[in-house]
């Protein structure tokens, strides 16, 4: 008589032989590579439930959030070792002998963690004024003191830029601000505008440093607070502010300059068009706009939106599209592209960086934010830092100017390396 397998037994036949996890179960049972990097805890048989009728990453991350399934090894590498996708791999029948040996119980749907978007978000038509603000709040709106722990003392929710093998995650952040202003090439008494602020970093260095006026839009109230206080803990209220506001909301013009450092993610492909031509409508003849954001490594149609773990946990209604699709936006808009990089892997080293403060003031965290939503943190951040290492995510800087009658406002070839500290 054939003994049915224990459920360690069937994870570690699903990854495979060659691939160094080990795992361990709630019926008891280990199996797995002999000499793991990692070891996977099924703590409760709802974790089953929710890998089997979950798709794909959505499945492992609500066992996760909820607490029924661990890593004793760092999320990092247990992540590399999974991203191999085994399970989407497996042929039908193998699927079969599977759900067989677990027992039917683990297709019933067992409710998600209360950390994921709740329905009332998804009310009204995708990145309407009303839904947009929903979204933002849902993952901006957390904690400023939960944030300060993740973010560090530069309080930047985005890619730094590292001068140098060894620099401070605080160092990389402000040469990231300031080489936007130089792109920008930011003059005292110019004004900026800073769509998508967070909490005001780059108001605040552009106004100290660069002597302009700036303003800064943001739709979180939590991010626009802080940064109100910190423009006046700084002395610079007579130069910089931040409105908590939908950048569409912004009625002045002729700005100098224009910084859009995160937001584009946000803004949903149907409305790149209208985004790009707003802000182009807003810079005065010659004034540049620098764009920061993350994108697909292809322009190809984006995949369906199929409801995984970053739409429901992190950025609700986000949009990523390939650099050519914003690139052709901006060219649209009547703009004239005068520059372009991509960071990649200065973001890889970002988000290890934000990972290592989060653990560094985990149980702090999770007094502060929750379990569930410290674990989102976990499993996002590490995520984030794999997929920029391997290439499924990028992160690009177009730098344009409103060019007019054939006159850009910069040189044939500009040096972007000089500092300047007026």
């Amino acid at each position: 008589m054939s003994t049915v397998p224990r459920v360690a037994e069937v994870l570690a036949r699903v990854v495979g032989p060659g691939t160094p996890i080990a795992f361990s179960a709630y019926d008891g049972s280990s199996a797995g590579h002999p000499e793991p990097v990692t070891r996977v805890r099924v703590d409760d048989p709802r974790a089953l439930n929710h890998l089997a009728t979950a798709p794909g990453e959505l499945g492992l991350a609500r066992a996760y959030v909820a607490g029924y399934l661990d890593f004793d090894g760092d999320t990092y590498s247990t992540l590399a070792l999974l991203a191999g996708e085994h399970i989407g791999a497996l042929g039908w029948g193998e699927r079969l002998r599977v759900l067989r040996a677990l027992g039917p119980r683990v297709l019933r749907p067992v409710a998600p963690p209360p950390e994921e978007a709740h329905p009332g978000l998804w009310w009204g038509l995708r990145h309407s004024l009303g839904r947009d603000s929903r979204a933002i709040s849902h993952h901006y709106d957390v904690s400023n003191r939960f944030y300060e722990w993740v973010l560090g003392p530069s309080m930047a929710y985005t890619c730094a830029v590292f001068p140098s093998p060894g620099a401070s995650l605080e160092a990389a952040q402000e040469e990231k601000v300031d080489l936007v202003c130089r792109k920008l090439d930011l003059q005292p008494g110019q004004r900026l505008l800073d769509v998508g602020c967070g909490w005001g970093t780059m108001v605040r260095h552009a106004a100290r440093h660069y002597g302009v006026r700036a303003l800064g839009v943001t739709l979180s109230r939590q991010q626009a607070e802080w940064g109100q206080k910190a423009i006046a803990g700084d002395g610079l209220t007579d130069r910089a502010e931040i409105r908590h506001s939908d950048y569409r909301h912004v009625g002045e013009s002729g700005f100098d300059a224009i910084s859009s450092i995160g937001l584009t993610e946000h803004i949903g492909a149907r409305n790149l068009d209208g985004y790009a031509s707003f802000l182009a409508g807003r810079l005065r003849p010659e004034g540049r706009l620098l764009n920061h954001c993350i994108t697909r490594p292809t322009a190809a149609a984006p995949a369906r939106h199929t409801g995984g773990f970053i739409n429901r946990y992190v950025f609700p209604d986000g949009e990523l599209e390939g650099i050519g699709t914003i690139v052709a936006a901006i060219q649209n808009a009547g703009l004239e592209i005068r520059h372009e990089e991509n960071l990649r892997e200065h973001y890889t080293r970002t988000c290890a960086a934000w990972s290592a403060n989060l653990d560094a003031h985990w149980d702090e965290a999770v007094a502060e934010v929750g379990q569930g939503r410290a674990r989102v943190w976990r499993l996002y951040l590490a995520g984030s830092s794999l997929g920029f290492e391997q290439r499924r995510i990028e992160l690009h800087q177009v730098l344009a100017t409103r060019t007019v009658g054939g006159r850009a406002g910069m040189p044939e070839r500009p040096d972007f390396t000089r500092r300047r500290s007026p």
